[in-house]
């Protein structure tokens, strides 16, 4: 550290400043999110020069919002977050302008901006434009407690480390926005409440992935067929990002309309798996398509390269459900789908699930089912949604989503039996 003038701030040397400055931009290259970028940045940027002081502000909807700060107090900050961009004050001015400032006391500020308040005991002040891509995104102050003469040299360097902040915080932004984009996306595929169907107990999880934009392509759904029919489907769509969660909704809008249009599960799975390969996409889905007949205790299963549905039986037993596995969607356009017909009396559970709940790195993805289906069988089928709940539990890291819809027949009231449903075609 090198002293200036008797009373002045201590300048840290260049070897200081070019470590801190290596360090930030390592770190900044990792970050995500805005709020990673403004504690780094809070972190790397006082000791690398030496202030007492910082706060780091961006523009939105014509104010300026403060979002990280050290060396401050709340109240203060308070005080000028939010302020609009119109505002004559110094963080307002460098961001309208992109040219940074330099005051070397109070009395220098008071001169560019008389109405300025003395508020925070500095002595010296440095407000910088946040420049990213030619345009002013936010800005940075740095403030000294004693006197600094900002010498050329010095005002490079923090111009230099300003950029750097810029870029890295316009890449979060951009990433966020993306991201909650993708988020509104996928809540608005997916079903926002299961339809009651009389005669069955649904519950259904859905749990995003735990890294990248926290979105994917996993989907369910549940089908009111006729008055003693049901359908069930669930599926994954490859990917985690926007793409994914768009055809996502596809495939789920491809099964609901030929389900309610009277399809059999494999004319289903057949009809969803031509759609995909006319869509001429990259992206390849798995799916299960079960058709539940309330009336007589059965269920008809297909698949299409999905993980086996598992089946609690009333006695406690549960097992998956050895269904033919077909081709997955999207790659070749003609290929059938073989399905299965399954015993589903009342008080059984069906549990449709994703990869995400049983695919761990290492492990036998038959013996994660296994110990899947062990935790279904301890789970009681009086509340589903409490056995939702420990079946999710069980998931791994989540590195992907995870998807799970359970569904349980109950027995007709007073012993009244429905009208039969019809198959259909297999």
């Amino acid at each position: 550290v090198r002293g200036g003038r008797p009373g002045e701030s201590a300048v840290p040397s260049r070897s200081a400043v070019l470590y801190h400055l290596m360090h930030l931009a390592v770190t900044l290259t990792e970050t995500v999110g805005v709020g990673d970028v403004v504690e780094q940045a809070v972190d790397q940027l006082m000791p690398a020069l030496g202030a007492e002081a910082l706060a780091l502000m961006t523009a939105e909807e014509g104010r300026l919002r403060i979002h990280g700060y050290r060396g401050y107090s709340a109240e203060l900050m308070a005080r000028f977050d939010n302020v609009p961009l119109s505002s004559t004050t110094p963080a307002a001015n460098v961001l309208n302008t992109g040219v940074p400032s330099f005051f070397t006391s109070f009395a220098d500020l008071r001169r560019a901006y008389p109405a300025a308040v003395y508020q925070d005991g500095m002595a010296s002040w440095a407000f910088l434009p946040l420049m990213a891509s030619g345009r002013a995104v936010g800005s940075l102050v740095l403030a000294y407690a004693r006197p600094r003469n900002f010498a050329a040299g010095e005002r490079a360097v923090l111009m230099s480390l300003a950029g750097l902040v810029a870029q890295s915080l316009d890449r979060a932004r951009l990433f966020e926005s993306k991201r909650d984009l993708a988020h509104r996306l996928q809540a608005g595929l997916l079903p926002h409440v299961l339809p009651d169907l009389p005669g069955l107990r649904v519950a259904a999880r859905y749990l995003p992935a735990g890294r990248g934009m926290g979105i994917g392509g996993d989907f369910y759904d549940l089908i009111r067929i006729g008055p003693a029919a049901a359908a069930a489907a669930i599926g994954d769509v490859q990917g985690h990002d926007v793409e994914a969660a768009a055809l996502m909704g596809q495939v789920r809008t491809a099964v609901h309309a030929h389900a309610t249009a009277g399809a059999s599960p494999s004319e289903v799975l057949t009809c969803t798996n031509r759609l995909l390969t006319d869509l001429d996409s990259d992206l390849f889905a798995s799916c299960v398509y079960a058709r539940i007949d309330l009336a007589g205790h059965r269920v008809r299963l297909a698949s299409a390269g999905h993980p086996p549905p598992l089946l609690r039986r009333p006695d406690g037993r549960a097992e998956a459900v050895r269904v033919p596995p077909g081709l997955l969607l999207g790659i070749e356009p003609d290929v059938e789908y073989p399905a299965v017909d399954v015993d589903l009396p009342p008080g059984a559970v069906l549990a449709l699930y994703t990869d995400g709940l049983v695919e761990r790195p290492g492990v036998d993805i038959e013996r994660s089912t296994e110990v899947l289906a062990g935790e279904l069988a301890r789970a009681d089928p009086g509340d589903l949604d409490a056995v939702a709940s420990a079946l999710v539990r069980t998931a791994p890291t989540r590195g992907d989503d995870v998807a799970l819809l359970l569904v349980s027949p109950q027995a007709a009231e007073g012993g009244a039996r429905a009208a039969p449903c019809g198959w259909g075609a297999s």
